[in-house]
């Protein structure tokens, strides 16, 4: 393997580049660089490279065409000359108004100096001069003005076709159909012919007898034992010229595969409110407005991103990146939770407000398939991920139900709804909830029932009510429950008392609480249960008595 060789690989390996293009790049140096030295001015020259023995072969590479007339290939000549000339007259043109207007500004400088010094800045002489060339303009003006309109009635009976300006449609003084103009116009442009890539058959057939058209014919050209240094700086120029447009086409080509995916970067720098973040082989663009409000971008920062454009510029692939976009969410989700990437759950649909919160309508396609449980994990660790992900962001799983009426009352949780009235013509749905639950329906700022309009692509009015059915069931429990106790009194043999047993009692009492001094010395007339009591307290102060008196 010759030096050469390990050349060209070792740049294959550093630019990520084909060997094919890197021998493409050194064969077109070495053509520019024969132009340069050896090359005359309807050559053109291809080289063929060998890179084991750095040997090359020299060609000049013409295509076979239709024998054209002497005049066309003349006028063809002529046209080419007459381009150039003008380009340069052009570019002279510039130059000497880019003089005029120097010499303006430096003439303005001057008399605005000598304005401040007080010295007159034209003589009477200077001003009547120009006084006579703005009479003189005018009278040329109105002169040109009244030609105009005699040349405009004298071309009133002409055909638009005969008044253009276009030289297809006025050919010879007659007129000419578009089409017929367009088939002309092509039919000139076919004739054109290029001495330099183009060979007449006339002239191929002197080089090979069965050539025909469309045929390419190599003219091998001697090969020079060197190149001076001019040539060779040529081929330096070209070979790194043509090395960085393969470089961009390679870059370009892999991002544009990857357009409309997420990819990991790193944040680069900032410039002002803009992020440049490291992809690798690329550096993509962050702009503000695809920015998540309120997320800091440091130095360093490991962050997936949304490429949502990738386009050329002359400085190479442009790489517009997005974290606020609902498809980073989408393939977030795709990528982090096997389910989805697998099939058996699908996301139906997506709202976002990024960096504040978010709703993802799932539905499983198969059987024994938990959709809102297989996003969220176990214990929450999948969505949490996702989550950390997006900078906190918060995210709720709703789960999809073809059934619009259901669909809509799941998006609108953590509230609860009574009842969805939908117009389908208007395509719009009125959600009736209860009047503590309207507050949690609408959200904050109304932030939950807009990202349930957007889930769910229908209009929603949010109607909080009094629902009587709750006060209802609310009336049906109290008796339930009062049914309950008397079915648990009757259990454990507590009888409820009837209410002239109750208003008995209440006189028994109230004949029981009577003055102190009913508590008396009792006869044999009264009552035992009256005599029981004070008997009982008798013995016990006599007891204490006794004590007394021992002690004493």
């Amino acid at each position: 393997m010759s030096d050469i060789t390990n050349a060209i690989k070792q740049i294959c390996e550093e630019k990520n580049l084909s060997y094919k293009a890197v021998l493409e790049t050194i064969e077109s140096a070495l053509a520019a660089a024969y132009r340069k030295d050896f090359g005359e001015k309807n050559q053109n020259i291809k080289v063929e490279f060998d890179p084991e023995t750095a040997k090359s072969k020299v060609f000049d590479v013409k295509t076979v065409v239709d024998d054209m007339p002497e005049e066309e290939i003349v006028e063809s000549e002529k046209l080419k000359v007459k381009s150039e000339a003008e380009t340069k007259e052009e570019k002279k043109s510039g130059d000497d108004e880019v003089k005029k207007a120097e010499s303006d500004v430096v003439a303005g400088v001057e008399r605005k100096k000598l304005s401040a010094l007080g010295g007159e800045v034209r003589s009477k002489k200077e001003k009547k001069k120009e006084a006579d060339a703005a009479i003189s303009s005018k009278a040329e003006a109105e002169k040109e003005k009244e030609e105009g309109g005699e040349k405009k009635a004298e071309n009133t009976n002409l055909t638009p076709l005969e008044t253009s300006p276009s030289p297809l449609l006025r050919k010879g003084g007659h007129r000419v159909s578009p089409a017929a103009a367009f088939e002309a116009g092509q039919e000139e442009e076919v004739r054109k012919f290029n001495p330099k890539t183009e060979l007449q058959i006339k002239d191929a057939k002197l080089i090979k007898k069965t050539a025909k058209v469309g045929d390419i014919i190599k003219t091998k050209l001697p090969v020079p034992s060197g190149y001076g240094r001019m040539a060779a700086q040529t081929a330096k120029q070209v070979i790194i010229q043509k090395l960085r447009e393969a470089e961009r086409e390679m870059i370009f080509s892999e991002f544009k595969n990857k357009e409309h995916e997420v990819v990991a970067g790193v944040v680069q720098r900032r410039e002002g409110r803009i992020v440049l973040v490291d992809l690798g082989k690329a550096v993509g663009v962050l702009p503000a407005e695809e920015q998540i409000m309120g997320e800091r971008y440091r130095l360093g920062d490991r962050l997936k991103v949304y490429v949502k454009y990738v386009g050329v510029t002359p400085r190479g692939p442009e790489i517009l990146l997005s974290r606020t976009s609902e498809e980073i969410l989408r393939k977030v989700f795709y990528l982090e939770i096997p389910e989805i990437s697998n099939g058996l759950v699908e996301i139906k649909a997506v709202a976002r407000e990024a960096g504040n919160r978010s709703k993802v309508a799932v539905a499983a396609t198969g059987e024994n398939v938990d959709p809102i449980g297989s996003c969220v994990g176990q214990r929450g660790s999948r969505i949490q991920t996702i989550i950390s992900e997006l900078g906190g962001e918060k995210i709720d799983i709703i789960e999809y139900d073809e059934d619009i009426a259901k669909f809509i009352a799941h998006a609108l949780a953590p509230a609860r709804v009574l009842t969805v009235e939908l117009n389908q013509a208007e395509k719009r749905a009125v959600v009736k909830v209860v009047e503590d639950q309207l507050s949690l329906a609408i959200g904050r700022e109304g932030q939950n029932v807009r990202l349930a309009a957007m889930l769910t692509g229908w209009k929603l009015d949010i109607v909080g009510e009094k629902a009587e059915k709750e006060s209802k069931q609310t009336a049906d429990g109290g008796k339930r429950n009062e049914n309950k106790a008397e079915e648990a009194a009757a259990k454990i043999n507590i009888e409820k008392p009837a209410p002239e047993a109750e208003a008995k009692k209440n006189e028994k009492i109230e004949t029981e609480v009577v003055p102190a001094n009913a508590f008396a010395p009792a006869s044999t007339d009264r009552p035992a249960e009256v005599k029981t009591e004070p008997a009982a307290e008798k013995p016990k102060k006599e007891k204490k008595s006794k004590k007394k008196e021992k002690t004493g």
